[in-house]
């Protein structure tokens, strides 16, 4: 391998400026291609970066001997195929969240990436955030004490995708969140839904969450809103935290409030604790260039990507479960049952 591996991008849509941008940055790799089937929107971003070549046509980019890994930001229903090709052909791979449309395609694509000993990556970007790591710090110091539950809203008015709901498009973010900061899968999961503008797309939807150990997250996702909101509350038996990722100076507050039960049999009235709100200091790097920096160095040591594949099928599991639960009118849908016969996801 390179000292300094060959990139190539494949997406110049909503995402793939953003991954392009980023990964031209970074001194420890170099932008070389990127790809696209719509030359307008390719000559648009390319125009920004005449020094990086051009395809239309992906096996020809793929075709590329000096090209060490590629980038998929396509729509989710292209992502199996592409990244197939690209293990197929020797290539490191980085693939947007979700990783793919199917537990069955998820569970190939890690079978492949280990049998051609390559880097399979996926976009979960907010475990790369200084926000999110500094939240999974408080919660493991123990200062929120036992979490009771975490909930979380994506909401926002569009943008609708055609080939997936509002839960496999807004929820993967939450639930690595969630997951990341409870350091558990959940045991079993119910989502109810609704569709108001696209037969079989649903555009809003609520799911919840249980876990073994008795907690519990709700996740709220909708693309019908009329306010943008992008915040996530974790309550614990001694303080609360709130993650509102739209606030431009403190995106993290600790409130030093609780609910106290009674403190013998013969007491019957719950009390309330409240204290000091405090706000800490957080660094403003990017998530999105720290992930892109993970992915180079995983690709120059051998390291396995915080957000390998198996991180990709745990998500994909949880997602259909979710999408079968809305299907079947919120009915609670255990998680184990979409577990791959001869795997397991990741848990504790």
């Amino acid at each position: 391998m390179r000292n300094k591996p060959n990139i190539g991008v494949v997406g110049c849509g909503y995402w793939g400026p953003n991954l392009i941008r980023n990964f031209n940055l970074l001194k420890e790799c170099t932008l070389k291609a990127i790809c696209d089937t719509d030359e307008t929107r390719l000559a648009s971003v390319s125009a920004h970066y005449p020094h990086v070549e051009t395809y239309t046509d992906y096996e020809a980019f793929l075709n590329d001997a000096d090209l060490d890994a590629v980038v998929i930001a396509v729509p989710v229903r292209f992502h199996f195929d592409l990244a197939s090709r690209s293990l197929l052909a020797g290539k490191h791979t980085f693939i947007e969240k979700p990783m793919a449309s199917s537990i069955d395609e998820c569970k190939k694509l890690n079978e492949l990436a280990e049998q051609q000993g390559l880097v399979l990556m996926v976009g979960h970007t907010f475990l790369y955030s200084p926000v999110v790591r500094k939240i999974k710090e408080i919660v493991d110091s123990g200062e929120l004490g036992k979490i009771n539950y975490i909930s979380s809203r994506r909401l926002n008015l569009g943008l609708y995708q055609k080939d997936i709901n509002v839960v496999w498009d807004l929820a993967p973010h939450d639930l690595s969140i969630i997951l990341f900061l409870m350091n558990e899968c959940p045991r079993e999961v119910n989502c109810r839904g609704k569709t108001t503008s696209a037969a079989n797309i649903y555009d809003v939807a609520n799911m919840s969450l249980g876990f073994s150990d008795g907690g519990f997250a709700a996740v709220h996702s909708s693309w019908l809103d009329p306010k943008k909101v992008r915040d996530m509350a974790i309550v614990g038996d001694r303080k609360m935290l709130v993650y509102d990722d739209l606030d431009p100076a403190t995106k993290v507050k600790i409130y030093d409030m609780r609910v106290e039960q009674p403190g013998t049999p013969h007491e019957s009235r719950i009390s309330y604790h409240y204290g000091d709100m405090w706000a800490p200091y957080i660094s403003p790097n990017e998530p999105l260039r720290i992930e892109a920096t993970h992915f180079i160095d995983c690709i120059l040591t051998g390291e396995t990507p915080m957000t390998c594949g198996a991180h990709g099928l745990e998500l994909v599991c949880i997602l259909t479960a979710a999408s079968e639960s809305m299907r079947n009118n919120g009915a609670n849908i255990l998680i184990e049952n979409h577990i791959p016969r001869d795997g397991q996801l990741i848990g504790k």
